[in-house]
């Protein structure tokens, strides 16, 4: 049995379980479903995509627990490179919220270690004031081995018509995590890595569908990130730009 089907099982199987719970115990469960029309794959600065891309994804909430399911299709190379899956739980005092979970990022490589499925733990934390800023840090303790730290702030304007324009802004320090990449010398590094802002628009079609068009503008950081990114950036797509401007649209399904 193959990974994405594997995940795609244990997704299923774990929705089971928590619409039966939840049916007993009547605690609170919500699903939802997604999918993302994007110009390019973008994640954490790399640019892992020359052309669009789409990317469903699929969650289920249970209580403070999550789990969520999500892929990458490629249009260029007709081809699904990636399945990620997520299970979380999250809880919140007051104004402040916190969030710790699992991901498993099942890719399609070629066995040389830049394509090969790793494993990360995350632990987030946010505070419900002006801007709300947050601090969420990854560490891979697979492929590789080494933290990867995302600083955020957002603030979301209510518009008419029951619009709202998302704006949001991050900077990441990478601390010697290999998955995110090498240095000049081919060593693993420490040093800040990519900055991203970032603007949608969110547009309700019905109480339980909504059309978010969106606009995004990610850069490197340090002049290892740049060289870096420019490196993944040249191996992809041709081009050695570590700076990019990507946008997409989002059509989401709550229920």
């Amino acid at each position: 049995m193959n990974k994405t089907k594997l995940l795609i099982i244990t997704l299923f199987f774990a929705a089971g379980i928590t619409m039966s719970t939840g049916a007993v115990h009547a605690i609170e469960t919500s699903g939802s479903a997604s999918a993302d029309f994007m110009s390019q794959y973008v994640w954490r600065g790399q640019q892992l995509s020359d052309e669009m891309v789409i990317q469903p994804s699929v969650g289920i909430t249970y209580g403070g627990f999550g789990a969520n399911l999500w892929a990458n299709y490629d249009t260029d190379t007709n081809e699904h490179n990636e399945t990620d899956l997520t299970l979380s739980w999250s809880n919140s005092v007051d104004k402040f919220s916190y969030e710790a979970g699992y991901i498993f990022y099942a890719l399609d490589g070629d066995g040389d270690g830049a394509g090969n499925d790793t494993q990360e733990f995350y632990l987030s934390m946010g505070y419900d004031v002006l801007l709300s800023p947050s601090a969420t840090f990854y560490y891979d303790f697979d492929e590789g081995e080494g933290g990867y730290l995302v600083l955020a702030i957002g603030h979301s304007f209510e518009l008419p018509h029951k619009l709202s324009l998302d704006l949001g802004a991050s900077a990441a320090v990478n601390f010697d995590n290999a998955v995110m990449g090498l240095d000049k010398d081919g060593d693993e590094f420490t040093d800040f890595y990519d900055g991203n802002i970032s603007a949608a628009l969110t547009v309700p079609v019905t109480e339980n569908i909504s059309i978010a068009p969106m606009i995004a503008y990610s850069f490197p950081l340090s002049n290892d990130a740049e060289d870096n990114l420019e490196a993944i950036a040249m191996a992809v797509t041709g081009d050695d730009d570590a700076d990019v401007f990507y946008g997409g649209v989002n059509i989401s399904l709550s229920f």
